[in-house]
Order: structure tokens, then C-alpha cells, then sequence
């Protein structure tokens, strides 16, 4: 396992032998104790451990991947930035009434699901795919919440080889992380277009990108937004591109464990929050006019319900009844957190494509507040 960064303690090693080898969502069930906890501020009598347990320690504890630009990943003043980051706070915000109050633990592919269901991190924000096996109670037994960037699984290469799609690299290794969605798409879409090649593979991504910038793979596979955040962090980005394949569905998305539902349900609605903020026209920089808005006029229904003037959405959530106006103060809406981190104003410069609203034509859609 990589050695933790400053500030962030290493998994107890305690988890191991209690829960490595349990199925997922086993553990997780094993962990749940008996309801009886109290909920947050606002509660309204919903009962969560999760919850329970965050308010009881003061803070939030996220898995993220750590090293990946645009996501997760520790400046050099040793802060966490990026939009799962975000994500990490917004629920901080919400939960514990300030975005700061998240501990980060750095997780790799391997090691991300024994942590979530065995109680060292609360949620995961960690460029997860959410998949079948992952989802259902006899596989990880993990509960997605809404999907907060949409991506393909792509293939980047040296520009020096020439290899401009994926029969260039017939024969020839490719670098990729084990215990990744990436591998199994690696092996089926190699399988179908009949190219034969050598995976290499990597514990963690630091070791898959380091092999490839060594010259030891001819290209290198994952998330595209992946390819295109390491490339970012390379001493000559120009000099690698990405193919224009792409191999697989990867809708990535923040996780909890399916054994406390109201947890879930919490996080569901809060990332829900953010995008439903951008698709009214809420930011950070004009939150307290609309909220004097809604407060000022009662025939805005839907916004006052969705502000918490009035209404019990947080109370049915076991969280405060302004937990919306908490999440949108911290971060911003989902259009604010993109364009920051990945978008085309960011280092990344990733256009939204699939991950603008849908009233832009995206995929990005918030269930009603109803």
C-alpha cells in the first residue's frame, strides 16, 4: 500500500484481518449496529449510523484517489483539490456545517471497497464506475449516488510512435491498473476487434503511469479524464495524445454502503442539490439574493421548498432543513465545481459534452425536489 500523505493516516491495519476477505457488502451488514442512533441537526427522527457517527466524531471521511488533477489531488500547499474534492465538502457542509471539516484518506483501485465496507472511510469520491456487480447486495453491495462525470474509457500514446488507434498496437504491451472496470473493458474490446497484446499490469496509478512515461508498455489505458489529468501533471504533455477510441461506458460516481440507506439517501440528494442549482440559475455568488427571494415571496414554491423556507425535505433526509443552501454555499452548483476543475477554464480544458444539463442536451439531470 502507498504511503499516506501528510495529514492523512494510513488504513488501520486492524481492517485487514476483520473484514479484506469478506464480501463487500457482508462486512458492511456485519458493521450495521442495531438503529437506535440519533440523527443530525433536523433530523426528524430519521436514523442513520453513518450519520450518527459522523456528527459524533466532527468529521467527514472520504476515500479519494489522490493523485489524479482535476478530481482529487494534493497541491503543493498540501491542499485537496478537485471535483470529487468538492463532493467530499459539499456533504461536510451539510452534515457537519463546514466544508473543512473532511478528512481525506488516499485509497488505490484494490483497496477502495474493503475500506468503504469496513468503516474506515464514510463515502468513497474516487473516479468509481458504477457497475452491476458493484451495485448489487451479492457483489461490493455499494449504493451510488448521482453520476458527476460521465466518461469513456480511452487509450493515450506517445505521439513519437505513430500508432493512431487501437490496431496500432497489435502485439505490443499496454499499461493498466488492476482491479479496475478499465482492465475486464481492456480485455473484451482487445478481444473483439481480434488485436492481440500484452497487458501490464499496476497496483496503483502512480506505478501504471510511471511504467508508461518509462517506456516499458506503448500506451496506456483508463477514464479518459484520467489520461487527460496525468498527462496535465507530465514534463511534456504535448507529446502524448489520446486515441480517439473509445472503449466502454464509465459513469462515475460518489458511493456509500447499501446496508444504511438513509446515509445513502442523504448523499443522493445532496450531489442532486448541486445540479439542481445550475439548472435554475443558483451560484455561489447569487445564493443569499435567491434565498431573500424565496423568503420575501410565497408564491415561489418550488424554491422555497427547495431553500427549506418551507417544507420538510431535510427533516425526511435526516438532514437540516437548509442542507441545500449548506452544499451550494460551500462549492457552488455542478456547472461552478466543473468548469473549476475540469472544465475549460481548468488545466484539463475538458469540454462538458455528455456532462452539461439536460437542458443544454447533457446528461446531467436532477430528480424533482418534490
Amino acid at each position: 500500500m502507498p504511503a499516506a500523505l501528510p495529514g492523512n493516516p494510513p488504513l488501520r491495519p486492524g481492517r485487514s484481518a476483520a473484514t479484506r476477505h469478506l464480501p463487500a457488502g457482508l462486512a458492511a451488514l456485519a458493521l450495521l449496529v442495531p438503529l437506535g442512533a440519533c440523527a443530525p441537526e433536523g433530523g426528524g427522527g430519521v436514523q442513520s449510523q453513518k450519520l450518527a457517527g459522523i456528527t459524533g466524531r466532527g468529521k467527514l471521511v472520504c476515500g479519494v484517489e489522490g493523485t489524479l488533477p482535476g478530481f482529487s489531488f494534493v497541491e503543493p500547499d498540501g491542499r485537496y483539490s478537485g471535483l470529487d474534492v468538492d463532493t467530499c465538502q459539499a456533504v461536510a457542509a451539510v452534515v457537519l456545517g463546514d466544508p473543512g471539516k473532511v478528512e481525506y484518506r488516499n485509497l488505490n483501485s484494490s483497496e477502495r471497497f474493503a475500506a468503504l465496507a469496513s468503516g474506515e472511510v464514510d463515502m468513497l469520491a474516487r473516479n468509481t464506475t458504477a457497475t452491476l456487480s458493484r451495485d448489487a447486495a451479492g457483489g461490493n453491495g455499494l449504493s451510488f449516488a448521482p453520476v458527476t462525470f460521465y466518461d469513456g474509457q480511452g487509450m493515450m500514446v506517445p505521439v513519437r510512435s505513430g500508432i493512431t488507434d487501437l490496431k496500432g498496437l497489435a502485439g505490443k504491451p499496454i499499461c493498466v491498473e488492476s482491479g479496475t472496470t478499465t482492465e475486464l473493458n481492456l480485455a473484451d474490446r482487445m478481444r473483439e476487434i481480434n488485436v492481440p497484446y500484452t497487458p501490464l499490469k499496476f497496483q496503483t496509478s502512480d506505478q501504471t503511469y510511471a511504467a508508461y512515461l518509462g517506456g516499458r508498455c506503448a500506451a496506456v489505458t483508463s477514464d479518459r479524464s484520467q489520461l487527460a489529468g496525468k498527462r496535465s501533471s507530465f514534463p511534456a504533455p504535448g507529446d502524448h495524445r489520446l486515441l480517439d477510441d473509445v472503449l466502454s461506458k464509465e459513469p462515475l460516481a460518489p458511493a456509500s454502503i447499501n446496508a444504511d440507506p438513509a446515509w445513502a439517501d442523504a448523499l443522493r440528494w445532496i450531489v442532486f442539490s448541486l445540479m439542481q442549482a445550475e439548472e435554475w440559475g443558483i451560484t455561489q455568488a447569487n445564493l443569499d439574493a435567491r434565498l431573500a427571494e424565496a423568503k420575501a415571496n410565497p408564491n415561489l414554491a418550488d424554491l422555497r421548498r427547495f431553500f427549506g423556507v418551507e417544507g420538510d425535505f431535510g427533516r425526511q433526509l435526516g438532514l437540516p432543513a437548509d442542507f441545500t443552501v449548506r452544499a451550494i454555499r460551500a462549492v457552488g452548483n455542478y456547472g461552478e465545481i466543473f468548469e473549476r476543475n475540469v472544465g475549460t477554464t481548468s488545466r484539463l480544458k475538458l469540454e462538458r459534452g455528455l456532462n452539461r444539463s439536460w437542458k443544454d442536451g447533457g446528461l446531467i439531470y436532477a430528480q424533482p425536489f418534490r
